[in-house]
């Protein structure tokens, strides 16, 4: 069994125990047909919500961030994109601003709104086919279809969206989330895509690094016996010296009211949550990016508050990669075989 630290900050996970249980934010997936790939798009609320962003890894592919920055003006945000696809998948933020200005929700301007859709990618390119096939790619079309699927109840997991074709260390990766609901009510929740050169689990026991902060039991990680643990070992990912090959992104939002500077700090935490479950990460292969979103549903927090309110979300952004890598299965494609960590832990 994984030792269990609980968060004392922490009361219990949200309903659906994930990036959903903040009001007002939905999530929507779209795969690309015949591939490898996909889009996950969070929704804010049609007023948007205030939104910060830190990079870490050092090959991010990335559209909107600056704006972002605490000393540029435009504050709020209406979406965030994450996609598989490396530089070609930002289109699909195309997609999601067509969605939204259809829809009259954007930045007002003379006679228009301008959707503001900040957007990260990952690198997936020829895990289901031809790198070169720009129909494995999302599009435009990919992010218009993830707006319309989007909802504001359980979100799917695994090899879905963004998280289609990731991988960890060897293993399968995917897409996590998950939540907390503090003492007095405020919810922080993360939604995580798990594409790293670092491995998700822990060379001594195979466990999975960041399942020591679960609660409320929701990991049924199986045990790993020797023979499974040797297993583990032998899966890694081939040797690479090209950079941008990999990368995980991340959304983590409240329902509190913050800032700009504190969405971005929020963020900041979010990467500590990445450096407890992946090892290594924010590698010259990774373009690690997490966003912060705060919808002001709730007061500002005092200063113990938000202490509490950002360790929150460096844990929920762990326990969301436990439940990618968990929630991730084996698939064959063209471009081989790639196996789960379940897979791995049961068959050896």
């Amino acid at each position: 069994m994984t030792e269990t630290a609980a968060a004392p900050y922490a009361v219990r996970p949200g309903s659906h125990n994930a990036l959903t249980d903040v009001a007002g934010i939905r999530v929507g997936h779209a795969q690309v047909t015949g591939g490898l790939s996909g889009t996950t798009v969070v929704l804010a609320p049609p007023d948007g919500a205030v939104g910060g962003v830190d990079v870490s890894g050092a090959a991010p592919g990335t559209r909107e961030t600056d704006l972002l920055d605490p000393r540029n003006t435009i504050a709020r945000v209406h979406a965030v994109v994450l996609s598989g696809g490396s530089a070609f998948g930002l289109a699909a933020a195309d997609g999601v601003m067509a969605r939204l200005e259809a829809a009259g929700i954007g930045h007002a301007v003379a006679g228009a709104v301008v959707p503001i859709v900040p957007a990260a990618v990952l690198f997936d390119l020829g895990r289901g086919g031809s790198a070169r096939d720009a129909a494995l790619r999302p599009s435009a079309a990919t992010g218009t279809a993830a707006v319309d699927a989007a909802t504001d109840g359980p979100v799917a997991q695994g090899a879905v969206g963004a998280g289609t074709g990731a991988m960890v260390g060897g293993l399968r990766g995917g897409l996590g989330t998950a939540s907390a609901v503090l003492d007095g009510g405020t919810t922080v929740a993360a939604l995580v895509v798990v594409n790293a050169v670092g491995s998700a689990v822990d060379p001594a026991t195979g466990r999975l690094l960041g399942a020591r902060h679960e609660l409320g039991g929701e990991f049924a990680a199986p045990p790993v016996p020797a023979p499974d643990l040797a297993a583990l070992h032998a899966v890694r990912l081939p040797t690479t010296s090209e950079p941008g090959t990999a990368t995980t992104l991340a959304v983590v939002a409240t329902d509190a009211t913050l800032g700009k500077a504190e969405c971005g700090r929020l963020a900041a935490m979010g990467h500590d949550g990445l450096a407890r479950s992946l090892a290594p990460v924010h590698t010259a292969l990774d373009g690690d990016t997490v966003f912060g979103l705060a919808t002001g549903a709730r007061p500002a927090p005092n200063l113990p508050g938000l202490v509490a309110l950002q360790a929150a979300a460096a844990d929920a952004v762990s326990r969301a990669v436990v439940h990618a890598v968990l929630a991730a299965s084996t698939v064959t494609t063209p471009a081989g075989t790639l196996r789960s960590y379940r897979d791995v832990v049961t068959n050896g």
